[in-house]
């Protein structure tokens, strides 16, 4: 074992594994144009994964959203899957057709309302029996904002803070109920006993909030929140905040170096080195033997870095048309037209040096003899988050990540929709159980449960100071009173 195993700060490997599944929005990695590939926006597709999922005891259904469409070269990106049907909409749908499987919404701090966004996520985890999640997301560019009224008005430097603000005042909203605070007979004189609800406020530089909640607390209390910011400014957040981190660290000698640092972290924010999980995004290509999943391998590859998406990809970073070029020939010997990428293909292309990144590639390229498209493949294709081999190899290699905790699960990403979980659940899944290191049946009725998640201290009766987060006159948050049990709500 290697030296990164051991963790310390008192952390304890609880030897299991979980399994989410990730059903991406606008995305390169979901293979469309195969004869087995269903639709990307019929219910029929969301519902099939989510049954299998249940079915083979996923811990939770995870929906990406992104608020605007990717382009390229100024249109909609046409060669990838783009778009689709609203988060919580779509879970909303989902929780009247499965149990227990839980439903996490990707939604963002910077064009929402805290108070807003909270009722409706306490709505699907109220509905659902507690099975709701939140994963938090941050955007402070003005391409993205200018899909909305307020536009791109977030600094950098303000995201983190102002998601603090943010998802404190949502579980000030989560908290406000006291949990006697409806009649538990039809002889009590009122259906809300006086003074059961709190009312919430927060003043800040990019909102206020003066609101009296109103919907009482889940089976789970309040919402499960995922977190997936890698920079330390975002995995801070994440040991104050988060419940589970949706990392980028798979293999497993990172995993270990990233568990620590996460575990360092939380344990400075004062909470229990075991309080935040971890589960990484992952690819599995399955087969009953090696060689059968080498070969399915190499045919996913092949439909998700097609011709057009290979030159497309360069011409993201070369900011001009390259159709001319022959995707089985070498990259292009011409230079960029842009100094540096933009945000519209999304967070992997952006801010690159365009110029410089391009004699960098051309060089590796030419050094390990590699065609456009094969260059881009080995660009696009993570091979520390993909899971190939026969069933048992892959058991065995996840059995290895149990006995270390480098991670809690693996939220997994389908390369097929709508059966691109089918064969990890009819031959994966009992491989894990047969080695002890998955579930055999669902820990309760709440995603809290499933997780092993501890029950939230209720959030403090101070006021959402939002890490500071201040008007324009510079009064902080906690210079506002939040009013308590003494002011009753009246309904």
């Amino acid at each position: 074992m290697s030296e990164n195993s051991g963790i310390g700060n008192g952390f304890v490997p609880s030897g299991q594994l979980q399994f989410g599944v990730f059903f991406q929005g606008v995305n390169s990695g979901t293979v469309w144009k195969a004869a087995e590939s269903g639709s990307q926006t019929d219910f029929e597709s969301f519902r099939h994964l989510a049954q299998t999922a249940e079915r083979g005891l996923f811990a939770a259904f995870f929906l990406g959203e992104g608020l605007r469409l990717r382009e390229h070269l100024g249109r909609p990106h046409a060669l990838d899957v783009a778009g689709r049907p609203d988060a919580q909409t779509m879970l909303a749908a989902l929780a009247a057709v499965t149990n227990k499987i839980g439903l996490v919404a990707t939604q963002n701090t910077t064009y929402n309302d805290p108070a807003h966004l909270a009722h409706r996520l306490a709505s699907l985890d109220l509905l659902s029996g507690g099975r709701a999640a939140w994963n938090i997301v941050t955007t402070d560019n003005a391409w993205t904002g200018e899909n909305f009224r307020r536009g791109g008005y977030l600094d950098h430097a303000d995201r983190y803070r102002h998601a603090e603000a943010f998802v404190e005042t949502a579980k000030l909203v989560w908290d406000s109920w006291e949990p006697d605070a409806i009649a538990s007979s039809e002889t009590a004189p009122a259906w809300l006993a006086p003074g059961a609800v709190r009312p919430v406020g927060h003043k800040g530089q990019h909102y206020s909030v003066d609101y009296a909640p109103r919907l009482p607390a889940s089976g789970q209390h309040r919402p499960i929140l995922f977190q997936a910011g890698d920079s330390p400014e975002g995995r801070d957040f994440a040991a104050r905040q988060a419940d589970v981190i949706f990392s980028a660290h798979p293999a497993l000698e990172a995993a270990l170096t990233f568990r620590r640092d996460i575990v360092a972290r939380t344990v400075n924010a004062g909470r229990g080195p075991n309080d935040v999980q971890i589960m990484p995004a992952s690819e599995f290509i399955l087969g009953a033997t090696a060689k059968e999943a080498a070969e399915k391998k190499a045919w996913v590859r092949s439909l998700q870095i097609g011709p057009q998406q290979a030159i497309a990809y360069l011409e993201q970073f070369w900011g001009r048309e390259l159709s001319a070029y022959d995707p089985d020939g070498p990259l292009p010997d011409i230079d960029p037209v842009v100094a540096e990428t933009s945000e519209t293909r999304g967070s992997g292309f952006h801010g690159a040096k365009a110029r410089q990144l391009a004699d960098q590639w051309r060089a590796e390229a030419l050094d390990k003899g590699l065609s456009i498209r094969q260059f881009v493949s080995s660009r696009t294709s993570r091979v520390d988050a993909t899971f190939s081999g026969s069933y048992t190899e892959v058991a065995d290699k996840l059995a290895g990540y149990a006995a270390t905790g480098a991670v809690d699960g693996f939220n997994i990403s389908p390369w097929l929709v709508p059966t691109g979980l089918d064969e990890i659940v009819n031959h994966l899944v009992p491989e894990l159980q047969a080695r002890g290191v998955y579930p055999t049946e669902y820990a309760g009725s709440t995603l809290r449960e499933h997780l092993g998640l501890p029950v939230p201290r209720r959030a403090d009766a101070g006021p959402s100071n939002g890490g500071g987060e201040t008007d324009g006159g510079g009064e902080t948050a906690a210079d506002v009173r939040l009013e308590l049990a003494a002011r009753s709500l009246h309904l």
